[in-house]
Formats: C-alpha cells, sequence, structure tokens
C-alpha cells in the first residue's frame, strides 16, 4: 500500500507539472495572440486615413497603455504607463515584431507597420497577464486537489485489495493455529496445489501434520511415564498414610510425614491430569455439556479448611466439556488462589459463544513481572512446581477453551484468572 500511495504521488506530481507548463504555455500564446488582433486592427486604422506621408492615428482606437511613434522612435499618439516608459522607448524603433515582459504582470508587444504611402511606423501596447495568472493558480488548486484524491483512491484501493486477497489467507493462519490447539484432526484439503490458496492450503496442512505427530509423540511419552510414577508413587503415598498412624511418632516426624502424604497426593493429582490429556487428546467433546449450577457443587468442595470459597454461577449457563475437565482446568487455579489468599471468588459471564469462569482473590496480586511468564512450566513465584497454571491452560485447551490473566490487582486487591470454554446460555431443562 505505501509503495501504491507513492507511485500515485509521483503520478499526481507529475501530472500537475505538465498541467501547469501546458496552461503557462496557453496562456503566453493567447496573450500574443490577443496582443497581435489588437495591434493590426490599430495598424488597419493608421493605414485608412495616411495616404500622405503623415501618421493620423485614429483617437478611438487608442486605449491605455498603447502608443504610435514614427520611424525615428517619436511617439506621435496614445500614452505610456510611467513603470513601462524603458520598455516602451527600447520597442520604439524595433524593426521585428517582438513580445517582453515589463512592469507588474505585462506583456508589451512591438508591431512595426507600413502604410500605403510607404510610411513606417511601430505600435507599442500591452496586455495585462493577471486573468491569466489567476487561471494557472486556479488550475494549479485544482491540479493539487485532484491528485491528492487520486492518491488517497490509489492507496484506499490498493488497500482495500490487499485485505480482500489477503482476507483468505489470514483466515487460514488463524484456522490453522485454532485447529492445531484444540483438533489435530482438521485439514483444509483444498486439492491438488493449482493456485496460491491452494498451495497455501496445502503447506498448511503439511504443517498442522507436523504438529500432530509431535504432540502425539509428546503425549505418548507423557503417558508412558505417568504410566511409570503412578506405582511407587501409590507406594509412597500408601506408606506415608501407614506411617502417620502410629502413634510413636514426635512432632517433627509427623510434621514431615504430613508433607510427604500432601506432596505426593499432590503428584498423584497431577499424574491424573496428564492421564487424562493423554487419552482425551483425539476426543471431542462438543457433545458435552455441564451446567454451571451442577459444577458450582463440585467447585465448593475444592476449598480448603480456613479459607472461605464463594461460588455464584448462574445455572442459565452451561459450557460444551465434560464436568470432570471444566474441574481439573480450575483446580489448579483455586488452589493457588487459596494457597496466597484466604478469600476466593468465582463467578461466570457469557461472552458470545463461550463462558468464562473467573477466578478472583484478595491476595498481593500479579507483579507486572510475573506477568510474561505465569503459563510457562516450571516457573513459580511462590516455590511451588510451576505446573499449575501451565497444566491448567494445556486442560482448558484440549477442550476448545484458554486460561488467561484478567486483572493484576482486581477489587479485592488479588488477581483474577478466566477459564473460557465454549458454552450458551440456556435454561435447564
Amino acid at each position: 500500500m505505501t509503495i501504491t500511495a507513492i507511485l500515485a504521488s509521483a503520478v499526481a506530481a507529475g501530472l500537475v507539472i505538465v498541467v501547469q507548463i501546458s496552461l503557462a504555455g496557453a496562456a503566453k500564446s493567447t496573450t500574443e495572440r490577443v496582443l497581435n488582433d489588437h495591434g493590426n486592427a490599430l495598424v488597419s486604422s493608421i493605414r485608412a486615413p495616411s495616404p500622405d506621408s503623415a501618421l493620423n492615428v485614429p483617437q478611438s482606437q487608442l486605449g491605455p497603455g498603447v502608443a504610435v511613434y514614427d520611424k525615428a522612435g517619436a511617439r506621435v499618439a496614445g500614452t505610456v504607463p510611467p513603470s513601462m516608459q524603458e520598455d516602451f522607448k527600447e520597442l520604439s524603433v524595433t524593426t521585428r515584431m517582438r513580445t517582453i515582459e515589463g512592469g507588474e504582470h505585462f506583456a508589451i508587444m512591438a508591431l512595426p507597420f507600413t502604410t500605403s504611402s510607404q510610411v513606417q511606423g511601430v505600435v507599442v501596447l500591452t496586455e495585462p497577464l493577471a486573468p491569466y495568472e489567476r487561471n494557472e493558480q486556479a488550475a494549479m488548486v485544482v491540479s493539487i486537489v485532484a491528485g491528492a484524491l487520486l492518491v488517497l483512491m490509489a492507496a484506499g484501493s490498493a488497500a482495500w485489495i490487499s485485505r480482500r486477497v489477503l482476507s483468505p489467507v489470514e483466515q487460514m493462519a488463524r484456522t490453522a493455529d485454532e485447529w492445531s490447539e484444540h483438533d489435530l484432526e482438521r485439514r483444509f484439503a483444498l486439492g491438488a496445489p493449482t493456485n496460491e490458496i491452494r498451495a497455501l492450503g496445502s503447506t498448511l496442512d503439511a504443517l498442522l501434520d507436523k504438529v500432530a505427530s509431535v504432540i502425539r509423540a509428546e503425549q505418548r511419552l507423557t503417558s508412558e511415564l505417568a504410566h511409570e510414577l503412578r506405582t511407587p508413587l501409590t507406594t509412597i503415598h500408601g506408606a506415608a498414610e501407614l506411617l502417620a498412624l502410629r502413634t510413636d511418632l514426635d512432632k517433627q516426624a509427623r510434621e514431615d510425614v504430613a508433607l510427604i502424604k500432601n506432596a505426593s497426593a499432590s503428584m498423584s493429582n497431577t499424574i491424573s491430569v496428564l492421564l487424562d490429556l493423554a487419552r482425551r487428546h483425539s476426543q471431542a467433546f462438543h457433545n458435552d455439556r455441564t451446567q454451571l449450577d451442577d459444577l458450582a457443587v463440585e467447585l465448593r468442595g475444592l476449598s480448603t479448611p480456613g479459607s472461605h470459597l464463594n461460588v455464584d454461577l448462574p445455572p442459565a449457563l452451561s459450557i460444551n466439556v465434560p464436568e470432570v475437565l471444566a474441574i481439573r482446568a480450575l483446580a489448579p487455579i483455586l488452589d493457588n488462589a487459596l494457597k496466597v489468599s484466604d478469600r476466593a471468588w468465582v463467578s461466570a459471564r457469557a461472552d458470545g459463544r463461550s463462558v468464562a469462569l473467573l477466578v478472583a482473590d484478595s491476595g498481593p496480586g500479579v507483579p507486572d513481572q510475573w506477568v510474561d511468564t505465569l503459563f510457562q512450566p516450571g516457573w513459580s513465584g511462590n516455590g511451588g512446581s510451576g505446573l499449575g497454571l501451565s497444566l491448567a491452560r494445556r486442560v482448558a485447551r484440549s477442550g476448545g477453551g484458554d486460561v488467561s490473566l484478567v486483572e493484576q490487582h482486581n477489587q479485592y486487591g488479588g488477581a483474577t484468572f478466566a477459564v473460557t470454554f465454549p458454552g450458551c446460555r440456556a435454561a435447564r431443562a
């Protein structure tokens, strides 16, 4: 579009210059023609009454800025403008027709003549250039305005055409990005690459194949590691529970055993989520629907002792994912919220074809330096494992949703996160 605007500007500037040159030439030609016609008419009137050696000039033919001179350069009739005395004197003895510019914005012509009685003389007359200059200025303004409109139209047309041409490409890129996140089996399948759009579709299909291959390999590895870890983890958790039942442990030992139990339980929950993701990657959740009032009952059970969890989910809203998947996505966020504060709020809002589940807390909020790293696996601002938010996002995206930070500091002082899923507003049957 920039190149088009530059080219259009160059063309418009060229047109303005050509128009001005043409008008200047036309004005000069017109001025000379007017002066020549006026001079010839005056010469004809002088020749008629001058049969002898004297020059008889009819006063009716004389006007301002018109003078008649004899062969010696003496003025016979007419008046000379004060500002053009030198110009008239120079032209009064010329032997050929001449045109010069004199005074301020005047053209002066000298026209030698010979009467029928062979008496020679020179007619010198003027023509104001102001009307022609005004026409040139008006034409320049019109040319500049027309050139500006030409540039704007060219740039606008180029932008519109570019958007129309690139719109399918942009739409395909967005669709491919969405499929790579939520639906590994979808392809454009536009056929043989006989044009640019089909070639792009073929390229994107190949990239989606590679993305799907990498993700499936990751899911297989995740599933295998989770299976391998689950058995020893179950053993550790069971042994910790047995140790907790013993009565001969001192206070420090009991705290250590409780720490082992809690850590193993957290690891077991993480492994369960990873296994669910690995099993469900090829399943479609669009036929599943969860009413938010049913989800609210499960969420209230996630509150921890000493904390207050306020769940306010309207029953008229529903999400198009299984309830267990929604719980898996919300649990890490609620766990983080209740770790950094003693109060948390869960609400919902409809947003077009999706429903956002909002989790707010009264903690310290999210500092600016954490915003870009919140969802990176392994990063933690409070000494945790750093898997909670990244795992919640993976779970949500597996169901066609997402997890995002909505507010760094909300009305309660803490942060607000949104877990978004496809959904709708529909009264419960």
